[in-house]
């Protein structure tokens, strides 16, 4: 395996690729490219925890779910997220997130709106799990 997120094209908005050792691996750097878009994750002191849980028991829904779980507190909080930490058992899926407060010597990068259905795809592959989908910016 070799980048832990990538990108791929689309017309419109971005599409994201996380790649892991295992499927929660890979929705974490789902998270981190989605995150990636809006600023320069590895320069967050990631300070601020925020937590989330949810149930799902289709994988491609769990990842839509948990990404605009995601934005959706980083929203309300007026947080960036640049590391994550999720665990799933069974249908439940609990997850941890850091990052800093939005502060105005951030460079912002293209804001992200949500995580859509659009080439949504959970995978096993060969040697790793990849979570794809596009998001709307």
């Amino acid at each position: 395996m070799n980048k832990r997120y990538s990108y791929f094209d689309h017309d419109a908005d971005i599409g994201i690729i996380g790649r892991g050792n295992s499927l929660e691996e890979a929705f974490e750097s789902a998270a981190v490219a989605m995150f990636a878009i809006m600023v320069d994750v590895d320069a967050l002191h990631c300070h601020e925890l925020i937590e989330i849980g949810f149930e799902e028991e289709d994988n491609e829904f769990a990842l839509i779910e948990w990404l605009n779980t995601l934005l959706a507190l980083t929203h309300m909080k007026h947080l960036v997220l640049g590391r994550f930490e999720l665990h799933k058992e069974g249908n439940s899926w609990r997850g941890k997130a850091w990052g800093d407060t939005w502060r105005k010597d951030m460079e912002r990068g293209t804001e992200v709106k949500g995580a859509t259905l659009t080439m949504l795809s959970v995978k096993e592959k060969e040697d790793h799990w990849e979570a794809r989908c596009v998001v709307d910016v």
